[in-house]
C-alpha cells in the first residue's frame, strides 16, 4: 500500500528536523509517520504532536493528537493510575463526550486525500468510538485547542493539584474556547 502523498517522516527543515529528533527522544523511539508540533511549553520543548492521518506505511493512524511533553506525560499517567479514566467517564456528560469523539475524527477525517481507497483511521479520541479510552489523547487534543470535556476535567484536575506538578512555565488559551489550560508546565501553542 503507497502511503498518501506527504505522508513520511517531519523532516525537510532545520526547525523540522530538530522537531523529529526531540519528539524522537521524548517518545523513546522514532515517529512512524508525519507529525507537526502544536503545542510547546515555555522553553520550547514539544508537549503535543499532531499525527496524519497514515503512518509512513499507509497504516490508518486513529490517534491524531499525541502527548509527547515529558513532565505532563507523567502528570496524566499519575492521574490514570489513580482511577483518572473511570472517573472522568463516569463525571463527564456522556453526550458531550459522544459528541467530542465525533469531532475529533472528522478533523483527522478530513485529512485524508479524496479518494484514498485504502483503510482509514477510526474511531475519535484515542481510536474508540465511546467511553474514555486514555486521558492522554484527551488532554493532548484540549491542549492543542479541541472542545474535549474529558481534556477540560483533565485540565481541572491537574490544576487542583490531583498530580503533582513539576516546574515552571506559563498557561495557555486554547484557541477555540479562550479557556485557560493546565498544568503550569505548559506554554505556547506553536
Amino acid at each position: 500500500m503507497t502511503p498518501p502523498a506527504g505522508a513520511g517522516d517531519a523532516t525537510g527543515t532545520e526547525e523540522a528536523g530538530a522537531d523529529a529528533e526531540r519528539v524522537a527522544q521524548l517518545l523513546g523511539r522514532r515517529p512512524q509517520g508525519r507529525f507537526e508540533v502544536v503545542v510547546r511549553d515555555a522553553d520550547g520543548d514539544p508537549v503535543v504532536i499532531r499525527n496524519d492521518p497514515f503512518l509512513a506505511d499507509g497504516t490508518p493512524m486513529p490517534t491524531r493528537y499525541w502527548l509527547v511533553g515529558s513532565a505532563v506525560r507523567r502528570q496524566v499517567d499519575q492521574l490514570e493510575a489513580a482511577g483518572g479514566v473511570r472517573a472522568a467517564e463516569a463525571e463527564v456528560d456522556p453526550e458531550a463526550l459522544v459528541d467530542a469523539h465525533r469531532r475529533y475524527a472528522a478533523e483527522r477525517d478530513a485529512d485524508v486525500p479524496d479518494g484514498w481507497a485504502g483503510a482509514r483511521p477510526r474511531g475519535g479520541v484515542g481510536g474508540t468510538r465511546r467511553g474514555v479510552k486514555c486521558l492522554h489523547a484527551h488532554y493532548a487534543w484540549y491542549l492543542a485547542g479541541g472542545d474535549d470535556p474529558v481534556g477540560a476535567w483533565v485540565a481541572e484536575r491537574l490544576a487542583a493539584g490531583a498530580a503533582p506538578s513539576e516546574g515552571g512555565g506559563t498557561r495557555r488559551r486554547g484557541p477555540r474556547s479562550g479557556r485557560e489550560a493546565a498544568p503550569a508546565t505548559v506554554g505556547k501553542r506553536a
